[in-house]
């Protein structure tokens, strides 16, 4: 099977929400020995920016966007592995998790594999997540960005605590601090002391890209 149609059918995975496809197009790509970063940055990320976009413009909803990210993730379970770390393309790294006394993942999950196929190396901590992990992994990984993702207003104060614990221990201009969830707001965003608010998925994207060298 020939590149251009390994890419097409990555594509069309994503396009079509497609879990199984992506996999399929996947293995189709590691045996024929695509460079698994091309098949990412060619294949994937167009296709996630388009849904995304329509995203954006209202012309899908929440489900097929989960789907979207569900078909994504089973591509890039069999892709990323095969990336050797600091492969040319790898934007930043981002240190990403649901806060603490909270266990919502759907929206986290989906900026996690838009970041992944944007080139991003994403560190998923998962949920309940303690606000000194957050801060401790990415010293440990050297990670430029924490996404914070709370979606319940009893533990948006928790976004809160990461920025304040990075004041204090005077790691606050290492990191750029990346909130999100159905209860933050860009107002939120700045009174805490955040670096940005990223109210869709598409939009956390774009920050993380704004903040991928540093603040």
């Amino acid at each position: 099977m020939g590149e251009e149609k390994i890419l097409k059918d990555l594509q069309n995975a994503i396009l079509t929400y497609d879990s199984a496809a992506a996999v399929g197009a996947a293995k189709a790509a590691i045996q024929a020995k695509l460079d698994p970063l091309n098949a990412i940055e060619k294949g994937l990320a167009p296709a996630i920016e388009k849904v995304g976009d329509k995203f954006e413009k209202m012309e899908i909803y929440l489900p097929e966007l989960m789907l979207a990210a569900d078909a994504m993730k089973s591509a890039l379970a069999l892709l990323l592995p095969l990336i050797s770390k600091g492969a040319k393309g790898s934007k930043a790294t981002v240190v990403i998790g649901t806060v603490q006394g909270d266990v919502h993942e759907i929206g986290k999950n989906i900026v996690s594999s838009m970041l992944m196929a944007g080139g991003f190396n994403v560190m998923d901590l998962g949920v309940d997540v303690k606000t000194t992990s957050f801060v401790e992994e990415a010293r440990r990984n050297n990670a430029r960005i924490i996404g914070a993702s709370a979606l319940m207003s009893s533990t948006i104060g928790s976004q809160k605590d990461i920025v304040d614990f990075l004041v204090s221990s005077g790691d606050r201009k290492k990191f750029a601090v990346l909130v999100g969830g159905g209860p933050t707001t860009k107002e939120w965003a700045k009174e805490i002391g955040a670096d940005g608010c990223g109210m869709t998925a598409v939009e956390a994207v774009k920050l993380a890209t704004k903040f991928a060298k540093g603040r």
